[in-house]
């Protein structure tokens, strides 16, 4: 899997939030569909993007990610 820049995530988290504000112009959506994170789905006479499986993994672990660290319990 290739590795998503910043930009990229936060599409990705804006879609899981909002699917219905994101701008369908945005070029992070081709990298998301092309790594199959997103979907296109039709929804209210339009087409929106839907998080796949995949891409709702992803930020699964990426909230893990910033979870509590170890040394965070050191005083």
């Amino acid at each position: 899997m290739t590795m998503l820049s910043p930009h990229e995530l936060a599409t990705l988290m804006l879609i899981r939030s909002a699917p219905d504000q994101i701008d369908m112009t945005r070029v992070e959506l081709d990298t998301l569909l092309d790594c199959d994170l997103i979907s296109l789905e039709p929804r209210a006479g339009a087409r929106l993007p839907m998080l796949t499986a995949a891409g709702a993994h992803v930020l699964e672990v990426a909230a893990r990610l910033d979870g509590p660290r170890s040394w965070d319990s050191v005083q």
